[in-house]
């Protein structure tokens, strides 16, 4: 069985809404770390859907997988089909 790709939801204050500058590092709202980028997407849906009402609020993914693996370059990596597809949910 292939290990889970993890990846990180979170968001919070923005400087300008057509940037990512978080405003207050402190009080970032972390949503969780979810075993796919399916799963992270219906999170990071949510939490937007939220907070639609206010333009200074953003949610991003972060592919922590990318992160945790220096030997693959982050332009050449290479998502299992299992991660676009939403792991065979």
């Amino acid at each position: 069985m292939a290990q889970p790709l993890l990846h990180l939801v979170f968001g919070g204050e923005i400087a300008d809404p057509s940037g990512d500058d978080f405003v207050d590092a402190d009080n970032l709202d972390v949503v969780g770390i979810f075993p796919s980028y399916a799963a992270a997407m219906t999170a990071w849906q949510g939490a937007s859907r939220r907070n639609v009402d206010h333009a200074h609020i953003k949610y991003v993914i972060v592919h922590l997988h990318r992160l945790m693996d220096p030997d693959h370059p982050t332009a050449g990596f290479q998502e299992r089909a299992s991660d676009r597809d939403g792991g065979g949910r």
